[in-house]
């Protein structure tokens, strides 16, 4: 398949991109810098250059493929106040590619997210659906990024093969520049590895390989309309996270107390305290996906994360 990615040169898509050429298809990247385009073409992507604001580019590359993985997201604005915007420009976006694929039956991917889908239970691919209520963590800016994975889904009724592929708040492995990079960082400055409360909340995850490789079999094959769920851990214990980093930075392990969370955590600390588990058994069933790369606490204990930083 001629396969268009955006985020293609991102965390997630530098390793989905090896994964689809590997298996045979032929990648078209889309390149918004020198750095990128050059990443893309040494990894024997094909390159597209513009962003995804560049609708009509979106438009033309995805009507020239067989299919579209959709994982660029503005992710600089959203964590520094402008959450809503980024949101709003993916909707442009996915609402680009539904329109070039409408009536094709080719498949249009996107990444969205399993962070507080449900509370108070483990979340599954049936959460999430437009008469659900909204999740832990609903402020405008995520509910926006929900309502665009229901709009993804919604395109199947147009004749897309789409599918949304959640990811839990971790996607692990050498190099990841996410929350556990930013939890290591923090107990680096502050001289101690902490968690919030009894630290007894959990999140998913999974390695990045794993995650990459569902990528290429729900593009290869699930149904139109699909939520799947990129999780290999149900549920890790956020003091276990905090354990293991203060093992990697030789610092004392100690407790935040809730009303100290957001002085202590700065803007990680919203989505720290969730307690949100999801499962990944129907996704399992459906493309036989089996995760074999190592568990957040057994990559973190590997040591890549506690490298210094450089100056």
């Amino acid at each position: 398949m001629r396969v268009f990615v955006t985020g293609a040169s991102g965390w997630i898509g530098s390793a989905v991109v090896p994964e689809l050429i590997g298996a045979g298809h032929h990648v078209v990247g889309l390149a918004r810098s020198d750095a990128s385009a050059a990443a893309l073409a040494n990894a024997g992507a094909e390159v597209r250059r513009g962003t995804i604001d560049d609708l009509d580019t979106l438009r033309s590359a995805a009507a020239e493929s067989d299919g579209v993985i959709h994982l660029a997201f503005k992710h600089d604005i959203a964590f520094s106040g402008g959450f809503e915007d980024a949101a709003d420009a993916d909707r442009r976006a996915i609402d680009a590619f539904g329109e070039a694929l409408a009536g094709s039956d080719r498949p249009l991917l996107i990444a969205s997210g399993t962070l507080g889908l449900a509370s108070g239970r483990v979340a599954t691919e049936q959460d999430g659906g437009p008469s659900d209520p909204p999740g832990a963590h609903s402020a405008p800016g995520p509910a926006k990024r929900r309502a665009n994975a229901q709009a993804t889904v919604a395109t199947a009724e147009r004749g897309v093969r789409s599918a949304v592929v959640r990811l839990p708040p971790t996607v692990h492995g050498d190099g990841d520049n996410g929350f556990m990079a930013t939890l290591v960082a923090i107990a680096r400055a502050k001289g101690f590895s902490g968690y919030i409360g009894d630290g007894a909340n959990r999140w998913p995850a999974v390695h990045r390989s794993d995650a990459a490789r569902l990528f290429r079999l729900a593009l290869e094959g699930a149904p139109a309309g699909s939520s799947l769920h990129a999780i290999a851990e149900e549920g890790v214990p956020i003091r276990a996270v905090a354990e293991s980093i203060g093992r990697g930075l030789g610092l004392p392990v100690a407790s935040v107390a809730p009303d100290d969370a957001a002085a202590h955590f700065t803007w990680l600390a919203g989505f720290l305290g969730l307690d949100s588990p999801a499962s990944s058994a129907y996704t399992r069933e459906l493309l036989s996906w089996e995760p074999t790369g190592p568990g957040l606490v057994d990559d973190l204990n590997k040591g890549h994360y506690f490298a210094a930083p450089s100056a």
